[in-house]
């Protein structure tokens, strides 16, 4: 089976929402990462993974977004753990809210990035890169 992960790309004025996970993380504790979050079970439910996300996304940074999830891809991977994950990456809109690490047992610190501010910071894993580039391909098609 698989534990089923939700990630939130969310822009706002040129920048991406990146947060730094906390140290006592299981998995990738202190690199930079997107926000978000497990799916958890909830029996027959409508709209599961984008409530899950809406719901993560002002958990960790107290933000908004925007209804509308638009689905930029999905990867799988193993945990140090032996857990098999699968990840899925929505583009959101921020709506409203300051963002913070409203968690601070999963949320170290927040930042706003740029691309290329990422691809500088050694905290920032390729896989994060990864899902930014291909979020920001869906912007510059609409």
């Amino acid at each position: 089976m698989f534990i089923v992960n939700v990630e939130a790309a969310i822009r706002n004025n040129e920048k991406w929402l990146i947060i730094e996970r906390s140290k006592k993380e299981e998995h990738a504790g202190g690199l930079l990462s997107l926000v978000g979050g497990k799916v958890e079970l909830e029996g027959n439910s409508k709209d599961i993974l984008e409530r899950t996300l809406i719901r993560e996304i002002y958990e960790e940074v107290g933000v908004e977004v925007r209804d509308e999830l638009i689905y930029v891809h999905s990867t799988s991977f193993i945990t140090d753990k032996g857990e098999n994950v699968v990840d899925v990456v929505f583009l959101c809109e921020y709506d409203s809210g300051e963002v913070f690490p409203k968690s601070s047992n999963e949320v170290e610190n927040v930042h706003w990035l740029t691309v290329e501010e990422m691809q500088q910071n050694s905290k920032a894993p390729d896989y994060l890169i990864d899902s930014i580039k291909k979020a920001e391909l869906l912007i510059k098609r609409d």
